[in-house]
């Protein structure tokens, strides 16, 4: 039984790291982007993605800082990082096919 609850601890504070990377990393490509590109492309705005990434990162910190993980606050924190990532990151990175309208 002892084995199995190291297990889980060790597994939990793995995604732990791996969600708080997540977070910063959404973070920081968002403060390397344009504010213009966010309004061309309909995604809100930088400072409002700022906002969610940055709240997102610190809640995944603090998560992780108390070892006993974040419960369904640090999962809501990597969905927005993911959702950023895979959303709102390709429309303004500007590296994609523009296609004229």
């Amino acid at each position: 039984m002892n084995l199995a609850l190291i297990f889980e601890f060790y597994l939990m504070l793995a995604l732990s790291v791996v969600a708080l990377l997540l977070a910063l990393w959404a973070f920081i490509d968002c403060l390397r982007r344009a504010a213009t590109n966010f309004q061309r492309e309909g995604k809100r705005t930088k400072t409002f993605w700022l906002a969610m990434t940055g709240v997102s990162a610190v809640v995944c910190l603090f998560s992780l800082q108390f070892t006993g993980g974040g419960g369904f606050l640090q999962l809501i924190a990597a969905c927005i990082a993911s959702v950023y990532l895979a959303d709102v990151k390709p429309a303004v990175g500007g590296g994609g096919k523009r296609y004229p309208y």
